[in-house]
């Protein structure tokens, strides 16, 4: 149906009681005879366009095709007002009289009477015969409206019945219904990339691709792959309606054959009215992106001439790609910088959530008393700084009850707005203080935003991950939402990492004397960590990963003393003790790895 063709406008008595019925029904039952309405246009045009043109045998199937899906979907859509109109009738006796057809049956009526009417005014300027019509058509709503107002009035009263509205129309099934199509279980969430020409579309679904995993589509080829299955001529001559449906088979069949994707990209969404139909199948599954710029920028962008972009933009235009925007749930101003868009576009493509996150005092850690206490004073600190401080964990061999005296490190992870840094800053001055030397403090500070971004180094995504694991924080905000991070995304993170922590083993192991132990065995263990990851392994704790590491193929046993051992030399100054076994073992993991990656 064309954008001019007129509402349908129900008789006052019937929206008298319609606008009496609850939010629920009433909402429900406005957008069913809407869509009703608009179905019934679309097939008056599609009718038009079967008879009134010069169509190839492909071209009128699909028209015919087109014809049927659009009445199955009006006796659906018929059916479903019925289910609300039928809550009006009062139960009244079995014996009142049983009228003829459904109160949906004449609201169907009233709007192919109201499409009559509308098409014979317009071609009364040129038709003397349509014009005769015109005053007739007029009386008939007139008596139609009437006549449905009494019918209500009727219903209402219980002085007249309602048939079972059920039609069962087939459509070619053999004794079905016409079955809905659903997304499949497996197609978990689909981004769908709307706006005018060189707004950043095509940029920002390859973004998405290439950091978040994404599946990425064009539409234009996902409808001609269902083209081709179904043997349709022409899918864009479709109703908006069946191209979403074939739109969201074609997804549904790649989902259900790599189910191991998680995320979809489509694009260029430039008809208003098919992705608006796919958003009514699809709901929250599909996320609808709109990307907004000037037109002054998209032709600076374009590096094109202004008339150029000006002719894509009035071609898009006539599609509906500009009124996408009302459809939308994301709208971005990519106006700014690239950094901006690609933080939106993050926490679009891979939300953050509230997470449910393990609290504990630092005295249930396994500290010393005296650095317990000082991070005790700490946490109550940050803690009365109120939401600006979204959180506070000591990571690494605290959270998993390993720490040892003069050996580890205090790593402590802090959540704060940018504004509360400052603030933060003192009180890790004042941490210091009181720690007086018994522990080394190693602090690293994030905003939420870039946590929600997912601006994220391989080391904080395996915090990130830990934490929601189960290892314990000192502090947590109510609203605190963080990034889920999945094992798979660790995985990928182990391989960017890996390379610079074996660069810095080697500088390490070229000055391998007794001060240089600590960082070289930590970097080996880190390494083994990382390269474990690589084969889904997820040890924890040195002496273990050290053994895990030693079973991978072709790497000889990596025969260490134990971290016991280890850092009570380190301790009592005697590091040179246990030097010679680590450096061994460094020499053999990295003449292992070179050996895995030579050409």
């Amino acid at each position: 149906m064309t954008q001019k063709s007129p509402p349908l406008v129900l008789p006052p008595s019937l929206s008298r009681t319609v606008a009496a019925l609850p939010d629920k029904d009433r909402n429900r039952l406005d957008d069913t005879i809407t869509r009703l309405h608009t179905v019934n246009g679309r097939l008056w045009d599609t009718e038009d366009r079967v008879r009134g043109a010069l169509l190839s045998a492909a071209q009128v199937a699909d028209c015919k095709r087109e014809i049927d899906q659009l009445n199955a979907e009006r006796n659906l859509l018929a059916e479903r007002a019925d289910e609300v109109l039928g809550s009006l009738a009062d139960a009244g006796r079995a014996d009142v009289p049983l009228h003829t057809e459904t109160l949906a049956s004449v609201v169907d009526r009233l709007s192919v009477l109201t499409l009559r009417i509308w098409h014979s005014e317009r071609a009364a300027a040129r038709d003397e015969l349509a014009r005769r019509r015109v005053p007739v058509l007029r009386g008939q709503r007139e008596e139609l409206c009437a006549a449905l107002d009494a019918l209500v009035s009727d219903v209402a009263a219980g002085r007249r019945r309602l048939p079972v509205p059920a039609r069962f129309k087939l459509y070619g099934r053999d004794g079905a219904a016409p079955a809905e199509i659903k997304p499949s279980r497996r197609l978990r969430r689909v981004l769908a990339f709307g706006g005018l020409s060189e707004c950043g579309k095509s940029t920002s679904a390859e973004f998405v691709q290439r950091t978040c995993g994404a599946q990425r589509f064009k539409i234009g080829f996902l409808l001609r792959q269902a083209a081709h299955r179904e043997g349709l001529a022409d899918p864009y001559a479709l109703s908006p309606r069946r191209q979403a449906e074939l739109l969201l088979g074609e997804l549904n069949r790649f989902a259900d054959a790599h189910v191991d994707t998680e995320l979809f990209t489509i694009e260029s969404v430039h008809d208003d009215a098919s992705i608006a139909e796919l958003k009514r199948i699809m709901g929250d599954a599909l996320q609808i992106v709109y990307l907004d710029a000037s037109f002054a920028v998209r032709v600076e962008r374009s590096g094109t001439p202004a008339q150029a972009v000006a002719a894509k933009d009035e071609i898009k235009m006539s599609r509906g790609a500009h009124q996408v925007a009302a459809l939308a749930d994301h709208v971005i101003d990519n106006t700014g910088s690239i950094a901006a868009l690609r933080a939106r576009l993050r926490r679009i493509a891979a939300p953050p959530a509230s997470t449910a996150l393990r609290a504990a005092t630092p005295y249930g850690l396994g500290l010393p008393a005296a650095v317990a206490s000082a991070t005790a004073d700490f946490t109550d600190a940050v803690r009365a700084y109120g939401p600006g401080v979204r959180l506070a964990a000591l990571t690494g061999s605290p959270g998993e009850g390993s720490w040892i005296a003069g050996w580890s490190d205090l790593d402590l992870l802090v959540v704060a707005e940018h504004e509360a840094i400052g603030r933060v800053h003192e009180a890790l001055e004042q941490y210091r203080t009181a720690l007086g030397g018994a522990a080394s403090l190693g602090p690293t500070l994030v905003t939420p935003g870039e946590l929600t971004a997912r601006r994220l180094t391989p080391r904080l995504a395996f915090v990130l991950h830990q934490l929601q694991q189960g290892s314990p924080v000192l502090h947590a905000a109510p609203s605190l939402e963080l990034p889920t991070i999945s094992r798979g995304e660790l995985v990928f993170a182990a391989v960017r990492e890996l390379p610079q922590v074996i660069l810095t083993m080697r500088r390490l192991r070229a000055d391998a004397g007794p001060t240089a132990l600590r960082q070289l065995y930590k970097h080996l263990v880190l390494a083994c960590r990382l390269l474990l990851r690589e084969h889904n392994q997820w040890e924890s704790g040195p002496d273990r990963i050290l053994a895990a590491a030693s079973r991978m193929p072709g790497l000889t046993a990596l025969a260490t003393p134990s971290l016991a051992e280890i850092s009570s030399a380190w301790r009592d100054g005697e590091a040179e003790l246990v030097l010679k076994p680590v450096t061994v073992a460094v020499d053999q993991l990295l003449t292992w790895y070179a050996a895995q990656l030579a050409a």
